[in-house]
């Protein structure tokens, strides 16, 4: 036995062992854990297109129980799952321009322009979405020169898968683009594959290259006008709060006004069709209401604010949130039609063996429509959320607004005059507008320059991702050289949205003739 002097050689072994084999156990532990890491990421990735595709597999299988033991009922199984996918990618793509900017300027979470959005979007495409859809999208070709129902019904699949597809394409580079002009390119490819170039109504396909230039303009200027209108007559004033307490009433009883008449032209003419005069005096009353009741919620909601931008902001919150449900809803009710206009076409053509101009939306059509939007946004949106609200220029609550009540106005405006525009250029558009007005008159403004010179607080350029032109909070000055050179406007981005912008229907409608001389060879 050993004794009280003499060391216990076995605890010492055991002691000596543990010690070498700890570095042993933490490499172990170390690769479970970056184990459990990849399969945890590898599980995330795979959860949205398994979504996506169970998703698929529903409204095959809903299609299927619905329409029975029918003779061409495996062709309206195969437009439903390509209605569905065509809806998954105009939640995951179109949407976020309804939601983006109000994301960007901090008004609204993420999570809560999901669910805005998700929930306004289903409200829009259900509730007025109408019952009956134009079988060619845009009068773009002429149904009655289509020989039979079976070529009629291969069209409009290539047209919906076509179009599908490059919508994917453009959200996966992370371009906005228009869901309606690649439905047009998919259906006016597949009448061309189908029957000729003489069946395409090239006065309208004009128009509508027209509008690829028409729709951004006309959104960037219109917003540009009351950015420059809020920096003149509130953001560069001595007296920021009493300017606000001035002008934002108004600037709300505006976008009031712009989105009630926006609702009653395009959100809900599926249902209800008022006349000009009516739209304008509701347009008028809902512009004085707002004003009235408008006015001492600002100056209350002022009172005690400090004199600065950050107090400015706070006024536009709400009215943000507001207009993104707006702008959602209207959007659902009118692009739904991309999704579930085709198959609507397929159903009655494979049903009845004829071919009508216009068709009967059954229900179930409409919910795969409104369900797999919203189930596109939750799945992809964010992506091409963040690329308008963040990424292609900075925003803030004063700057979504405009690019908010662009969007309704320049409907508006183009509704009037019979111009074919495109929602997703004029909002995006839009936030070009403020992005490129803000280069110009950070650079250029006397009115800003002699505002910095004035006050011993320094505004800030804006120029760098990490800063804001309009944040009078910092104590830094900007050479006006420095201020010169900068971009707030990232170029790679807007070269990559309006080169998407220009190849949308010629792309889609070469992928939809090839899809169809496929399908023609093979079957």
């Amino acid at each position: 036995m050993p004794t009280s002097d003499q060391p216990d050689n076995s605890s010492s072994g055991a002691s000596k062992k543990a010690h070498l084999s700890k570095p042993s156990l933490d490499k172990d532990l170390s690769k479970i854990v970056s184990m459990e890491e990849a399969t945890r990421s590898l599980s995330q990735h795979l959860m949205a297109p398994g979504l996506a595709v169970l998703f698929l597999a529903v409204a095959g299988g809903f299609a299927s129980v619905l329409i029975g033991a029918q003779p061409n009922a495996v062709f309206v199984v195969v437009a439903a799952i390509l209605g569905g996918y065509m809806a998954l990618n105009i939640g995951a793509n179109d949407v976020a321009n309804n939601v983006g900017p109000a994301v960007g300027s901090k008004a609204l979470t993420m999570t809560g322009a999901l669910i805005i959005a998700a929930v306004f979007e289903s409200a829009g495409a259900l509730i007025a979405g109408g019952d009956v859809v134009s079988t060619i999208s845009k009068g773009i070709i002429d149904p009655s020169l289509v020989s039979d129902s079976q070529t009629f019904v291969w069209a409009m699949m290539s047209a919906l898968l076509a179009s599908a597809l490059w919508v994917n394409l453009a959200t996966c580079i992370g371009a906005p683009v228009s869901t309606t002009h690649a439905v047009v390119g998919g259906v006016m490819g597949a009448g061309i594959a189908a029957v000729g170039f003489g069946a395409v109504n090239w006065g309208t396909m004009s128009a509508i290259a027209a509008s690829w230039v028409i729709s951004p303009l006309l959104g960037g200027v219109i917003a540009a006008l009351f950015l420059a209108f809020i920096k003149n007559n509130i953001i560069y004033r001595d007296d920021k709060i009493a300017a606000a307490r001035r002008w934002v009433p108004v600037l709300l009883a505006i976008m009031a006004s712009a989105f009630s008449c926006y609702l009653l032209m395009k959100g809900l003419k599926q249902i209800w069709k008022p006349g000009i005069a009516y739209i304008t005096l509701i347009s008028v009353a809902v512009f004085v209401l707002a004003y009235v009741i408008l006015k001492p919620m600002i100056r209350k909601q002022s009172e005690g604010m400090e004199n600065r931008n950050q107090s400015l902001r706070e006024l536009f919150h709400l009215p943000l949130i507001f207009s993104a449900a707006l702008l959602s809803f209207a959007h659902g009710a009118n692009d739904v039609a991309n999704a579930v206009g085709p198959l609507a076409a397929i159903l009655h053509a494979a049903q009845s063996g004829d071919i009508a101009a216009k068709v009967q939306l059954p229900i179930w059509v409409m919910i795969i429509g409104a369900f797999g939007i919203s189930l596109g946004l939750f799945l992809y949106g964010p992506k091409l959320i963040r690329m308008v609200g963040e990424k292609i220029t900075k925003m803030n609550p004063m700057r979504a607004y405009c690019v908010a009540l662009s969007a309704a106005i320049t409907v508006i405006v183009a509704s009037a005059l019979g111009l074919p525009v495109s929602s997703t250029h004029i909002a995006v558009g839009a936030v070009f507008g403020v992005g490129f007005f803000r280069e110009y008159y950070t650079s250029k403004s006397n009115r800003r320059r002699q505002y910095v010179k004035k006050h011993s607080r320094a505004v800030l350029d804006g120029m760098s991702e990490d800063t804001d032109d309009e944040d009078d909070g910092k104590d830094t000055v900007y050479d006006q050289e420095d201020v010169a050179r900068r971009k707030l406007v990232r170029r790679s981005h807007f070269t990559t949205i309006i080169a998407a912008w220009v190849i949308t229907v010629p792309a889609a409608a070469l992928l939809s003739a090839g899809i169809f001389i496929v399908i023609t060879l093979i079957w």
